[in-house]
């Protein structure tokens, strides 16, 4: 299963950034209850794999681009860095994001 989070910079104790303000995109593999894998992307056009969810800072933020791609949308209300969201993803603390155009 891989996840997909804008970062504010490509380090693995980063902070979640807006969409539009991502400087990188965290792609987390998980596996077996926990992080098997971090990879970061400048353009996450060049990510290969199959996403799972797309996990945002706040739900009014621009996420019309993975609904067009059916992609579920997940927000991440005070989680900050990766492990925080992974853990309350592996807990369903995250709020789904309604599809909306």
């Amino acid at each position: 299963m891989f996840i997909l989070i804008p970062m504010k910079q490509a380090d693995k104790n980063a902070h979640i950034a807006a969409v539009k303000e991502a400087k990188s995109w965290a792609l987390i593999e998980i596996g077996d209850g926990k992080i098997k894998d971090i990879s970061f992307y400048d353009d996450r056009m060049e990510i290969e794999e199959f996403i799972d969810f797309v996990v945002v800072k706040d739900k009014n933020d621009y996420v019309s681009q993975f609904f067009e791609e059916s992609i579920p949308v997940l927000e991440a209300p005070v989680q900050k860095s990766i492990e925080d969201i992974i853990e309350a993803y592996m807990f369903c603390e995250l709020y789904e994001v309604p599809i909306r155009f």
